[in-house]
């Protein structure tokens, strides 16, 4: 009988590889002051490398949450029962500091490390990290009611991880979510309708619908609610000190088109009990501290993405022979996989430079908070529009084998859109990169002597910085020009930090082609003359 089943000129698993060692993300990490983490990162990256961290994500999203409003009795319990495999991806990334644990420290560069620390974890899955993200980001607004903070920072900043349901102060370590939105108002929240009235204790009963709330078996949800002083924040814990079940009502859980591995459910406050978070009327500028902390983890996953995708091409075209030689060899082929590696490296060497003014900002560097309030407005829309276009083209790398689920592209590509949607669609983000133009024109000043550091680089880099400025102080229809705008000056703060701190390589590449009219928009369309050789070394997975 002929071998009709013989296999062979398939692509081994990228299994066992430290997913850190990527140059970008190992020089940025040193380059933004944080290179005593260096081996932190490493060990965390050959952990998300790992089989073991790499089945559990995989199982995580094959069983997805199960909500279970009430027990065998028909006694109310408003639970989401996840599978053992995402309590095992959570507790490794708290435990190596994911979460709120970078704000005990004023050591310099904490909030780079982990920045470093979650995109290389990012390799495992995306959705266990939304709550991860929520407990990092969630300390900043906290901290503008200081007997909360008090209370529930200490628990929230551990490296520990306990998904029992019960009051917040017995537990050994504390989750927190965040529900903003409602069906009739989606991100303008000044639309909510959910009510919030002063009880005699000093808290308040809240009573509406919250149409997307993420992780909704956190401890307590930072929640927006109109007072009677106005749209105010909320602090909302799903048991109550005496451990009464507060009046949280899980109504269902979204079918969400990636993301599954976490719940995302409708709830209900039917009198819930909240404690007022920073002052009354002035809840959007209280619950907007953590928005934007958690708009520079979309960012940091987008770039994550970014390098999975082209890992993953990169791999598979190494180990995929077709027309006689691997696919790696042929000239199109280069030429995509060298778009996709410049493109991931301009992102993680922006990322990690916004995780450098996060972190600088915290210990009270006005200037570099001011960059970050603009620069991180305009990255988290441009990143995460490409992330999508990026990981659809690294999947049409692995040509049938990236398109079935098994190959792990397609869940890369749902994630991808997420990206864009949470923390503000893309319209929302661009339009808040106008209102910090002409509310706060310091953060765009900074901005601009952050890309004029790169000045003198590069003639074509020169040409667009000035063409941006001409540009940002023409008024006439700003709104309309809006998300043009703002791609430019992403793509300009991407160049800079290629310029200055790039490989030659691949900054060639990025100011040939992103900053030049001539080429193609499709990846896979750079000049020639360009040394794709070093650009796909550095790319990769080794």
């Amino acid at each position: 009988m002929p071998a009709t089943h013989t296999v062979f000129n398939q692509v081994p698993p990228l299994h066992g590889r430290d997913v850190s060692t990527f140059p970008a993300l190992l020089e940025g990490l040193r380059r933004e002051g944080a290179a005593w983490a260096e081996q932190e990162v490493r060990d965390l990256g050959a952990l998300a490398g790992g089989e073991q961290a790499q089945a559990w994500s995989v199982t995580a999203n094959e069983h997805t949450p199960v909500l279970r409003t009430h027990d065998r009795y028909g006694v109310r319990v408003d639970e989401v029962d996840y599978d053992r495999s995402y309590h095992d991806l959570l507790r490794t990334a708290l435990g190596a500091g994911l979460g709120g644990a970078a704000w005990t420290s004023d050591q310099p560069g904490v909030h780079v490390a982990r920045a470093a620390k979650m995109m290389s974890w990012s390799a495992t899955d995306f959705g266990h990290l939304c709550p991860v993200s929520m407990a990092y980001a969630v300390i900043p607004a906290l901290r503008a009611n200081p007997e909360l903070s008090a209370r529930y920072e200490p628990l929230l900043t551990t490296t520990g991880y306990d998904p029992r349901t019960g009051p917040p102060e017995g537990k050994r370590a504390l989750m927190a979510g965040m529900s903003m939105t409602e069906k009739q108002g989606g991100s303008d929240v000044r639309a909510n309708t959910t009510t919030a009235t002063p009880a005699p204790d000093g808290s308040h009963r809240l009573i509406g619908h919250k149409w997307f709330t993420s992780a909704p078996m956190s401890d307590f949800f930072l929640t927006l609610a109109q007072a009677p002083g106005g749209l105010s924040c909320f602090l909302v814990p799903r048991v109550l000190a005496d451990g009464t079940r507060n009046a949280v009502r899980l109504q269902r859980l979204k079918d969400k088109l990636g993301n599954r591995s976490n719940a995302s459910a409708e709830i209900e406050y039917d009198s819930a009990t909240g404690w007022l978070v920073g002052e009354e009327g002035r809840g959007v500028r209280t619950i907007v501290e953590m928005v934007n902390l958690t708009r520079l983890d979309c960012s940091l996953w987008a770039a994550a993405g970014m390098r999975i995708g082209t890992a993953q091409a990169l791999h598979h075209a190494s180990h995929r022979h077709a027309f006689g030689a691997p696919l790696v060899t042929k000239a199109a082929m280069t030429n995509v996989l060298a778009d996709l590696a410049v493109d991931s490296e301009a992102a993680t060497t922006v990322v990690l430079r916004l995780a450098g003014a996060v972190d600088r900002a915290a210990r009270g560097d006005a200037a570099e908070a001011a960059f970050r309030r603009f620069g991180l407005a305009v990255t988290k829309y441009w990143l995460c529009k490409r992330w999508a276009t990026h990981s659809a083209e690294a999947l049409e790398c692995l040509g049938g084998n990236g398109y079935i689920e098994e190959s792990g592209m397609p869940r890369l590509y749902r994630e991808a859109p997420l990206m864009s949607i949470w923390e503000g669609s893309g319209n929302v983000a661009a339009l808040d990169a106008l209102r910090a133009m002409r509310r706060e024109p310091e953060t765009v000043e900074a901005f601009f002597t952050e890309l004029g550091r790169a000045g003198g680089c590069d003639s074509r880099y020169d040409d667009q910085v000035a063409l941006l400025a001409k540009d940002f102080a023409d008024d006439a229809d700003v709104e309309y020009r809006a998300r043009g705008l703002v791609e430019r000056a992403a793509i300009l703060l991407q160049a800079a930090q290629l310029l200055r701190h790039g490989d030659p390589a691949v900054a060639e590449a990025f100011t040939a082609t992103r900053l030049d009219g001539r080429w193609g928009h499709a990846y896979g369309t750079l000049p020639t003359g360009l040394d794709t050789d070093s650009i796909l070394e550095r790319a990769a997975v080794r």
